[in-house]
């Protein structure tokens, strides 16, 4: 059944109209974005369709690209780009959101601010975050992308940012895609060479913390630093 055909009540449009978006499912938030099905069927069928080859739900579209959209019949390259730029644009006003920096009162302060940004990556990035003399965060840097070692991540890199930030004091943080937040031994040892060029130079290393889709490791917690 096409949606024009469909009693208005049900429609998706209408239900955002009537109700607000919040009421509505992913196929049918999808519908919204795509705006027209093809000949053999509505909108609300393709949005369907697309959820249905997610494997992990939403976290999966995130990552998938215009190649692998246009795969499915009835995407092609304008509706792949329209699904794409909505979840850009979600992941804009997610980050948006973390401008409102805060002061660090424990781990989860930091773990509340980045988690949803680094939950859904398949890759590792290293960020490291600036703090003032009033332990604010200021802002934050991501200094490398892939799995961490020695040569990737540099002392010499990440203090001269923090003296360019003027900061008092810095945090660590990463993200382990395989869900698993415990260090590795190059965790651990990268974490250790840059809290001792921190105390040298009078830039504290205050904690690293590795975050997962549902957990973090907080270095200082464990009493590793």
């Amino acid at each position: 059944m096409k949606i024009q055909n469909m009693v208005a009540c049900e429609r998706p449009r209408e239900k955002i109209l009537q109700n607000g978006v919040e009421i509505l499912s992913n196929s049918e938030l999808l519908a919204v974005i795509l705006q027209s099905g093809s000949k053999d069927e509505s909108a609300l069928v393709l949005g369907q369709r697309v959820i249905g080859i997610l494997d992990h739900g939403l976290q999966d579209l995130s990552q998938t690209t215009v190649e692998e959209l246009i795969q499915l019949k009835g995407i092609g390259p304008a509706k792949a780009c329209q699904i794409l730029s909505a979840m850009e644009l979600g992941r804009r006003i997610a980050r948006e959101k973390r401008q409102i920096f805060g002061k660090v009162n424990s781990p989860m302060t930091v773990v509340n601010f980045f988690q949803s940004q680094l939950r859904h990556l398949n890759k590792e990035e290293f960020i490291v975050v600036f703090l003032n003399t009033k332990n604010m965060i200021s802002s934050y840097e991501v200094i490398s992308i892939g799995s961490l070692n020695a040569s990737i991540v540099h002392p010499r890199e990440v203090f001269n940012r923090a003296i360019k930030k003027s900061a008092a004091s810095i945090l660590l943080v990463h993200n382990h895609p395989s869900g698993n937040p415990e260090p590795s031994q190059d965790d651990i040892a990268i974490t250790k060479r840059l809290w001792e060029v921190g105390n040298l130079i009078g830039i504290h290393v205050l904690d690293h913390l590795i975050i997962s889709d549902d957990a973090y490791y907080s270095f200082k917690e464990m009493k590793i630093l």
